[in-house]
């Protein structure tokens, strides 16, 4: 299997370590460097079909990158696009991710990335994909990137956890989800005003068993044009 490992303290390196034989696919203009035994080409994976719903669904590109160990063993170093932490995700039959926009790294070839429909209030509020999000499926390890650093919050059952809509980057895809404004005790109209004169926008409330990775930046502020 491929060895993934996060290099770097502040907008770090993904590198990745492959025997001949091995393949990863990350996305589009996420490799920085590779060794010359290791080969890159545009792949769209899943077919047209599937991504185009990608490319609906989220930021990320209509093709990504096909990463292969073709004359041996090599290494290669991937750069997200945003500035930012880079976790790594172990995908299980049992134990796949939701993905918010843009997250995306790389996967090795066991992990699939694919597109399902989000619930009626995820995909009116948007955010977390619109009506379509993406999910990581399968067996293997998946690197995901946030805006700003990152952080791996244990969902447990005994309480809710609330985050704000632009910071949540992945999550547990058996974690309940809700996406709407914050609570405040005022009832509808209540929440309505606190949203405005607080600042804060819409919140996801999990519940459930699992984990929320977040960011600790929200680009939307820094690049409003994009929402």
């Amino acid at each position: 299997m491929p060895n993934f490992t996060v290099t770097g303290e502040i907008d770090p390196f993904l590198h990745v370590s492959m025997q001949k034989g091995e393949k990863i696919y990350c996305e589009s203009g996420a490799m920085v460097m590779m060794e010359e035994a290791l080969q890159v080409k545009g792949q769209m994976r899943g077919g047209l079909g599937r991504a185009l719903m990608r490319r609906l669904a989220t930021d990320e590109s209509l093709f990504q990158q096909e990463i292969e160990a073709v004359g041996g063993g090599g290494d290669c170093l991937l750069s997200p696009a945003l500035p930012g932490g880079i976790e790594l995700l172990q995908v299980t039959p049992g134990s796949p991710f939701t993905l918010s926009d843009g997250s995306f790294l790389a996967a090795d070839n066991g992990v699939e990335v694919r597109s399902r429909m989000n619930s009626l209030g995820g995909g009116l509020f948007g955010g977390t994909g619109g009506f379509v999000i993406m999910e990581a499926v399968g067996q293997g390890t998946l690197a995901i990137s946030g805006f700003g650093a990152l952080f791996t919050l244990d969902i447990s059952p005994d309480r809710d956890t609330v985050i704000d809509n632009s910071h949540a980057v992945a999550w547990s895809s058996n974690l309940q989800f809700e996406v709407g404004m914050p609570r405040t005790g005022g009832g509808f109209f209540g929440n309505v005003v606190n949203s405005v004169t607080s600042g804060e926008g819409l919140v996801i409330r999990f519940r459930g068993q699992g984990k929320v990775v977040v960011c600790s930046r929200n680009r939307s502020i820094f690049n409003p044009q994009t929402h």
